[in-house]
């Protein structure tokens, strides 16, 4: 009987001690729960902080991985930017050179503002109706040195600085005495022929006529002494040039011109320059509008266009600025280059064409003489022979620019407004025949 007793106290003590156990347990729980509120593992612990430090260290890591991948893109995209630049050398070529022509146009832009700045100091636009633009430009400072020679003969002939000037050779002498002749009736003073072979020198000083005659230059010489009308009125534009550089405004002339009255009474000099038209009335003298039809286009068949007929270069007046000089230069600098070109439209091409992509206009003002005062021979024979009224005014000059029998009409010119023949013009066609 004594074994299952024992066996049984056993397990009642044994189980009395997980009882106990269990109560302990209990109790300390109880006792944390009220000294460690917030748990024995709380944020201030270092335990905590140490957790988080790893965190963000670990994020640290995340995102220097992210830069240096983001740098080795650039530097690649670096890489193959050039290669590709490399790769072409015509795109580099074409690269270069649109940066160049921008830089000629960023320094034709600021050369723009500092004329704008010589011009005047900036001002307030006035009422509605009395603003007016700067017109006329400031003549350039004279440079004897360019020319000593001229500059003296010049000092002589003008008068207030501004003289008559023609170019000519042996193949024209007969239109120039006839054009000479005028000029010493009409009583103008300061003109001036530049002889371009000894024969013309002889003629001047025989009829006391002021000449100059330029030194040998074999680029143009034999154009100068050889050349017929044309190609001597295309050597004009460089010899002007030293005229305006002396600070003269002049009036350049062909020899196919009859004088009438002193010239330099009408002019205005409020322009660059000042030129005779090849209009044969008020339209095309001084321009118009014109109406392009094309009636593919339906509703947008009509195109307006203004146009003016070209100014003749064989008479015209220059006054001494920046933008008379430039426009000799332009002319001059075409003229030397083939193909050959008609001075006439080149002339008339520099002045009047605007600036567009690829090229620089001229800024030089113009104006348009009167076209009954500085009259051309298609005006004259055309329309004021034939009516009473006109065949009454007294033009400045007449240019017989229109009709290739020059000398007989000049003759004829001189009879009719000089002798009083009034029949003098009649016995021509109105063009060329």
């Amino acid at each position: 009987m004594a074994g299952p007793i024992n066996r049984r106290s056993s397990q009642s003590v044994r189980g009395s001690r997980i009882i106990v156990a269990i109560l302990v347990g209990i109790l300390v729980g109880c006792l944390f729960a009220v000294f460690y509120p917030n748990g024995f593992f709380n944020s201030n612990s270092a335990t905590s902080s140490t957790l988080r430090n790893r965190r963000l260290s670990k994020s640290d890591h995340q995102s220097g991985s992210t830069l240096c991948e983001s740098t080795e893109r650039v530097n690649m995209l670096k890489s193959e930017i050039t290669d590709l630049s490399n790769s072409n050398d015509e795109l580099k070529k074409q690269v270069r050179d649109l940066t160049q022509k921008l830089q000629a146009a960023e320094q034709k832009n600021g050369q723009a503002e500092q004329q704008i700045v010589v011009a005047g100091e900036p001002q307030k636009a006035g009422p509605f109706g009395t603003v007016k633009g700067i017109r006329t430009n400031p003549a350039v400072l004279p440079d004897e040195s360019v020319n000593p020679r001229l500059a003296k003969i010049l000092e002589k002939v003008a008068v207030k600085k501004e003289v008559i000037v023609a170019l000519a050779n042996s193949n024209v002498k007969a239109m120039l005495e006839v054009s000479v002749a005028s000029i010493k009736k009409a009583g103008i003073p300061n003109y001036l022929v530049v002889a371009l072979d000894d024969g013309i020198v002889d003629f001047c000083k025989e009829n006391d006529v002021a000449y100059y005659m330029r030194d040998p230059d074999e680029g143009i010489d034999s154009v100068a002494k050889t050349g017929g009308n044309h190609a001597v009125s295309g050597l004009k534009f460089r010899i002007l040039r030293e005229f305006l550089q002396l600070g003269y405004g002049v009036l350049l002339s062909d020899v196919d011109i009859v004088y009438i009255q002193n010239p330099f009474d009408h002019i205005y000099r409020d322009s660059d320059v000042e030129s005779m038209s090849d209009g044969h009335d008020n339209m095309t003298a001084y321009g118009y509008n014109d109406v392009f039809d094309e009636p593919a286009m339906g509703w947008a068949r009509y195109a307006h266009t203004m146009r003016i007929w070209v100014y003749n270069s064989g008479f015209f007046y220059l006054r001494p600025t920046l933008p008379a000089i430039e426009l000799l230069d332009r002319v001059a600098d075409r003229l030397s280059h083939p193909p050959p070109a008609w001075d006439q439209a080149v002339f008339n091409e520099e002045l009047f064409f605007p600036s567009h992509p690829g090229y620089i206009g001229l800024h030089a003002s113009k104006r348009t003489m009167d076209r009954y005062l500085f009259m051309n021979s298609k005006a004259l024979f055309k329309e004021v022979r034939k009516d009473a009224n006109l065949k009454k005014l007294k033009p400045v000059i007449v240019h017989v620019n229109y009709h290739p029998d020059k000398l007989p009409r000049m003759k004829a010119v001189v009879e009719f407004y000089f002798n009083g023949k009034q029949d003098a013009l009649e016995p021509f066609p109105d063009g060329s025949g």
